[in-house]
């Protein structure tokens, strides 16, 4: 489930701020690409900075997210009428409508227990054609990024499109067994705090590819980072091709 800063339209604005193009989105845009004019799904799609720009590069986009604000967000971006843009989870997809399923930004994180993940799986399965791919990034557990989630390693500030400017932090309140809560802080101009808080899951390679499986994908590739490295050799990430079996 996402939270404040997916829910809260002021957090929402922020999180645009903070969250500009990266290589990541150069990462799935280049795989997407490999089929050309491809039937998308981007689930989990937020503000829609990857979805835009796929629908841009000429392929049915289809953008599905729990959060209006977001959405709403979405919407109002140029291009944004290129898009489907359905406010909802997995549960919402039709059988058989996609050629490839994507899962960015760590949105596959959000999905913590493992019967809703499951759940999320069958659902994607589902919607894709015979062959279709899906695609999805995941932080390693090996590379315990949760440990430079504190206020001092992850001081920000964060400069909103108005000209004001956002102090913000993280900080972790429990870790158990791959599971990772913490507090996102934003202070705004003025003193006013905005709280978003979360529990993320760390899946490890074994967890991710057994649960694939079970859910009727065959992995193809899973990389280390946004350049194809080997896992570990990356960017503490773990970076997920599977296709429809």
């Amino acid at each position: 489930m996402r939270h404040g800063e997916f829910e809260d339209p002021r957090l929402v604005t922020v999180y645009d701020a903070e969250c500009p193009w990266g290589r990541d989105d150069d990462f799935f845009l280049a795989v997407v690409g490999e089929t050309p004019g491809a039937r998308v799904l981007d689930l989990g799609c937020g503000t829609g900075r990857l979805t835009l720009a796929l629908a841009a590069a000429g392929h049915t986009v289809t953008g599905v997210d729990p959060a209006r604000a977001s959405l709403d967000a979405a919407r109002a971006k140029p291009g944004a009428d290129r898009v489907t843009w359905v406010e909802g989870t997995s549960a919402v997809l039709p059988d058989g409508a996609y050629d490839i399923a994507v899962l960015t930004s760590h949105v596959a994180q959000f999905l913590g227990a493992d019967a809703e993940w499951a759940a999320t799986l069958a659902d994607v399965r589902r919607a894709l054609v015979p062959g279709g791919r899906l695609v999805f990034d995941t932080r390693d557990p090996a590379d315990r990024r949760w440990e430079r989630w504190n206020p001092v390693d992850s001081a920000r500030r964060v400069a909103l499109p108005d000209g004001r400017e956002v102090r913000a932090w993280t900080e972790v309140t429990s870790v158990v067994v791959g599971a990772v809560s913490l507090v996102h802080h934003y202070r705004f101009p003025g003193g006013d705090e905005l709280l978003s808080s979360a529990t993320l899951r760390f899946r490890t390679e074994a967890e991710l590819r057994d649960s694939l499986g079970g859910a009727g994908f065959a992995v193809e590739h899973v990389f280390g980072g946004w350049g194809r490295e080997p896992v570990g050799a990356g960017d503490g990430e773990l970076v997920v091709v599977a296709r429809a079996a």
